[in-house]
C-alpha cells in the first residue's frame, strides 16, 4: 500500500530500535502523560456535571420556575390573572398559592415556618412534593379539614409524627375582650416529606390546603400569587420579561434565577476554573513530547541529513517529525479519552466499592447535598477536551519539526 515518504519515516521513528530505548521510553512516557491528563479531565467534569444535575434536581423539585406576586401582597382576581397566563406556549402548568409566616408548636417545641397553602391536585404540576412525602400521601391534605405536611427535619425537631397534634401561631392578631392577641388555629399532621439537606426545604417549609390558607391569614377568596412551571426552566428570564409586558404593574414577578442564580453560576464558573487547571496536566505532557522529539531530532541528525542529500526537502523533514509528534498526540488521547469514558461511567459504583470495603463515608449529605458521588458524562465536554488535547500536541511539534528541517547536511555528517 502507498504512504508519501513523511508518514512512513514518521511511524518508523515512533517504533523503538535497540539503540533509542531510552527515546522511545520517553515517547510513552509523553503518550501515557497525555492519556492520563484527559482521563483524569474527563472524570472531574462528569463528577462536577453529576452534582450540577443533582442540585439541580433538587432545587428545581421544590421551587417553581416563576412566582407571580400581587404588588399588594396578595392577587384579588387571580382566576382572570391564571387564564391570562395559562395562554402563553411557554408555559405549561399554574397553580395558586398562600405563603405566610407562622410558629409552629408541639410538645413544647417552637420552630419558625414558611406556611405555604396549596391545591394538592395544582402543585403536583409545579412541583415534585408528592413525590418526596415519605409519610402519608399529598392528596390526603383536603380543604376544611385542616391538615399540615411538614418537612422531615421540622418534624424531628417538634417531636410530631402523622396523626400528632399541632399549633399553627400567625403574625395576624385577633380583637377579644381580653386585648389583642395572636391568631392560632390547630392542625394535624397528615404527612412528611423529604426534599434533600443543604437548602432549608425540610426544615423552613410546611403545606397546608389553600382554603385554610386563605382562612389562617384572613384573605378571603384572594391568594398571595400564582407559581408558574414552564417547559424550559432556563428560558425563564425571558418568559418573566414577557409575563411583566403583559400583566402589567399589578403584578410583581420573580423567577428561580434571582434566588439561585448566583449559586449556579458560581457552579459554572467552577466548572470553567477546573477545565483550564486540569488542562495544564495535559500541558505538562505536552511539553514532555516537546522534549521528547527533540532528543529524537539530534539522534536523528546523521538520518536526517542522508535524507537531505537524497533530495527530501526541508518541508519533508518537518513532516516526518510532525507526523511522529501526532501519532504520539493522537493515541495518548484516544487511550485517554476511552479510559476516561469508561471512569466517567463507572465512577459511581468504584467509589460506592470503596467506601464499603474500607467501611468510610467520602460523601456526607450534609455538606454535598447528596451520600454519594454523582457522574454525569457529556459528550460535549468528550470532544472539547479530545480537540484541545490534539491541537495542544500538533503545536508540540513545531519547534522540533523546524529545528530538523534546518539540519544542515554537511555539519550533521562530518564526523560520521
Amino acid at each position: 500500500m502507498f504512504r508519501p515518504a513523511a508518514i512512513f519515516i514518521g511511524m518508523r521513528y515512533t517504533r523503538a530500535k535497540r539503540r533509542n530505548h531510552f527515546i522511545s521510553f520517553i515517547s510513552l512516557m509523553s503518550m501515557l502523560g497525555i492519556a492520563l491528563g484527559i482521563l483524569v479531565l474527563i472524570t472531574v467534569l462528569s463528577v462536577m456535571n453529576g452534582f450540577d444535575r443533582e442540585i439541580k434536581k433538587r432545587v428545581f423539585s421544590m421551587v417553581p420556575p416563576i412566582t407571580v406576586d400581587g404588588v399588594a401582597g396578595f392577587v384579588k382576581d387571580w382566576r382572570n390573572m391564571e387564564t391570562i397566563l395559562r395562554k402563553s406556549p411557554s408555559i405549561t402548568a399554574v397553580a395558586p398559592f398562600v405563603s405566610g409566616q407562622g410558629l409552629l408548636s408541639s410538645s413544647g417545641a417552637v420552630q419558625p415556618v414558611m406556611l405555604i397553602g396549596i391545591i394538592p391536585a395544582e402543585e403536583k404540576k409545579i412541583s415534585e412534593l408528592a413525590a418526596k412525602m415519605t409519610q402519608g400521601r399529598l392528596s390526603d391534605l383536603a380543604s376544611q379539614h385542616f391538615g399540615i405536611v411538614l418537612g422531615e427535619d421540622l418534624a424531628d425537631r417538634l417531636g410530631a409524627n402523622v396523626g400528632d397534634k399541632l399549633t399553627v401561631t400567625t403574625p395576624q392578631f385577633s380583637l377579644t375582650p381580653v386585648g389583642v392577641i395572636p391568631r392560632f388555629k390547630q392542625f394535624t399532621v397528615i404527612g412528611i416529606f423529604h426534599a434533600g439537606t443543604g437548602w432549608g426545604f425540610d426544615t423552613g417549609l410546611a403545606f397546608i390546603h389553600l382554603p385554610d390558607a386563605q382562612k389562617l391569614f384572613e384573605l378571603g377568596n384572594n391568594v398571595t400569587g400564582l407559581h408558574v412551571n414552564i417547559a424550559d426552566v432556563y428560558a425563564a428570564p425571558r418568559i418573566t420579561e414577557q409575563l411583566a409586558a403583559e400583566l402589567g404593574p399589578s403584578a410583581y414577578i420573580t423567577n428561580w434565577t434571582q434566588q439561585f442564580g448566583a449559586f449556579f453560576h458560581a457552579v459554572r464558573l467552577e466548572k470553567t476554573m477546573m477545565f483550564c487547571i486540569l488542562m495544564m496536566i495535559i500541558a505538562v505532557a505536552v511539553f514532555n513530547l516537546v522534549c521528547t522529539l527533540v532528543m529524537v531530532v539530534n539522534d536523528k541528525e546523521s538520518d536526517i541529513a542522508i535524507l537531505r542529500t537524497f533530495g527530501a526537502t526541508p518541508k519533508m523533514i518537518m513532516a516526518v517529525f510532525v507526523v511522529q509528534g501526532a501519532i504520539i498526540g493522537v493515541v495518548g488521547t484516544i487511550i485517554g479519552v476511552i479510559a476516561g469514558i469508561i471512569l466517567a461511567l463507572n465512577v459511581t459504583t468504584l467509589v460506592d466499592w470503596i467506601q464499603k470495603l474500607f467501611h468510610v463515608q467520602f460523601i456526607s449529605a450534609n455538606v454535598y447535598f447528596v451520600d454519594y458521588l454523582p457522574s454525569q458524562l457529556q459528550f460535549n465536554d468528550v470532544w472539547q477536551i479530545a480537540l484541545s488535547a490534539l491541537v495542544l500536541s500538533l503545536l508540540a511539534t513545531l519547534y522540533p519539526a523546524w529545528r530538523a528541517s534546518r539540519t544542515e547536511p554537511v555539519e550533521a555528517l562530518r564526523y560520521e
